[in-house]
């Protein structure tokens, strides 16, 4: 479960989400924030009217190599984590149709000769999944071999990714 920390600089609640967590939030006074997005993906929602955010950070693209793990932790796969997330912010109010939707993540770290190929398989994945139930993705910075932090601001849905390179909304 996602845990709750105060930024005192901001004054603002930063809700911290863990590799295979997720968290939604009505807070108009609280960050999502999940660090260490590698081959991991970063999906964050969020709805405009109902003023609610979702941040999920999944480790792998499919469950059946582990039924009991997505039993315990649908947060570590995309296609258990994803229903999950939008599962969750439908219950605070959000809807579908309203859902802006932002990723960051998917690269290829540890494994340059491209073996595993587990940033790319989470984002087609991913997409595969957004694609068969309408989903669009208003932005998205995948791919490359770079760990990026994702943070969504719950108040307005702004996203901002830092890398090495320094940070910069999404």
């Amino acid at each position: 479960m996602a845990e709750l920390t105060v930024n005192k600089v901001l004054g603002r609640k930063s809700i911290v989400v863990d590799i295979a967590d997720l968290a939604v939030s009505k807070d108009p006074g609280a960050v999502l924030i999940t660090y260490s997005l590698g081959s991991c993906i970063g999906v964050s929602v969020w709805d405009p009217v109902a003023k609610v955010a979702g941040l999920l950070h999944y480790m792998l693209p499919d469950s059946t190599i582990s039924p009991e793990k997505a039993a315990k932790n649908p947060a570590m796969f995309c296609d258990t984590g994803i229903p999950r997330l939008f599962r969750a912010a439908y219950e605070l109010g959000a809807t579908k149709q309203r859902m802006v939707v932002k990723i960051a993540g998917g690269s290829q770290l540890l494994d340059d000769n491209g073996t595993f190929n587990i940033g790319k398989r989470n984002y087609l994945a991913l997409r595969k999944i957004f694609w068969k139930n309408g989903v669009m993705i208003k932005s998205e910075n995948v791919g490359g071999s770079v760990s990026r932090t994702m943070k969504i601001c719950v108040a307005d849905g702004a996203v901002t990714l830092k890398t090495r390179a320094g940070e910069k909304p999404l």
